[in-house]
């Protein structure tokens, strides 16, 4: 029979959760991580790293989770791969279940990233996944030599832009604003790129195209109401990330946002229950502020446990 009862439970398996996983096995805690993908978490769909300390010539997202999985599991960290359902997280005694089963324990951390927004126009929902995309390393080899639309402003819609260029002939750049949000190494990169066309204070009203495939979007400039249409042959969207927090209801203080809010030690609103990583609310979501997270929601459950043994 599965094992159902721990010091620690781990839910989520990107940067913070395999993080976190080390730590909780070097401390001795009998814990287990719980991931309904693959272990890495969204950083396996980044192409390249290049800011992440120890790796001076860059190093794949994919190859850098693997490695953070690998040093997890020779600690002994158990990885499970299943959904998560529900929580009762009140009490000594913690309750979080599975679509298989029920798994009790005395301390969680929430390590559930964060997942990115939609557009919300028409045609988006009906090209998702056909035309339409948020990963430029997974789909950008489709639109070689092709023209597509990018939407955003921040590192993450402008570092992908530039990988997309690496494919497509021409990428539209369309930005609510006059100007990038992204740092400003980004920034001069993309605006030197011949291949990016920026369309500024514009947003998209609409996704157009056959049966199959996109074939343009419906812009409007934001300062003299026009409108007009780009004929591209995809479209891939970067407008901010919302949390992946649905199976808690609610059970947690939350920012207005729905970002699970802590105290410097990675504390939420219920005592034993911590969150780390893009899940919570931070100023800044990168790979080394959720290893750091990670490292003090450990530091501060083995305290819990201590006392409560106590």
């Amino acid at each position: 029979m599965d094992k159902t009862r721990y010091d620690l439970v781990i839910i989520g398996s990107g940067p913070a959760g395999l993080t976190a996983g080390i730590y909780a096995a070097r401390a001795g805690l009998d814990a287990v991580i719980i991931e309904k993908l693959a272990p890495g978490g969204q950083v396996l769909t980044s192409d390249w790293i290049e800011n992440y300390p120890g790796f001076p010539e860059g190093i794949s997202g994919a190859d850098l989770m693997m490695r953070v999985r690998q040093q997890a599991e020779k600690f002994g960290i158990s990885i499970e791969s299943a959904e998560v359902t529900g929580v009762d997280l009140d009490g000594p005694v913690k309750s979080v279940m599975l679509d298989s089963k029920t798994i009790e324990c005395r301390s969680v951390i929430i390590a559930t990233g964060a997942s990115p927004n939609r557009l919300n126009v028409p045609g988006e929902e009906r090209f998702f996944g056909k035309g339409i995309s948020s990963c430029a390393t997974c789909d950008a080899p489709f639109y070689r030599d092709k023209v597509v639309a990018a939407v955003g402003g921040g590192d993450t819609a402008v570092q992908e832009s530039l990988f997309l260029t690496k494919f497509a002939k021409k990428v539209y750049l369309i930005h609510r604003r006059d100007k990038l949000r992204a740092t400003k190494i980004l920034q001069e990169r993309a605006l030197k790129n011949d291949k990016i066309e920026f369309v500024w204070d514009s947003v998209v009203t609409e996704i157009g195209g056959g049966l199959t495939n996109v074939e343009k979007v419906t812009v409007k400039n934001l300062k003299t109401g026009e409108t007009k249409d780009l004929a591209v042959d995809g479209c891939f969207i970067w407008v901010g990330i919302r949390p992946n927090t649905d199976f808690l209801k609610g059970a947690l203080e939350t920012d207005d946002r729905g970002f699970i809010a802590t105290s410097q030690a990675m504390e939420t609103s219920i005592p034993g229950v911590y969150a780390a990583g893009d899940v919570r609310a931070t100023p800044l979501r990168q790979i080394t502020t959720a290893v750091g997270d990670a490292a003090i929601a450990v530091h501060s459950a083995e305290a819990y446990l201590e006392n409560i043994e106590k």
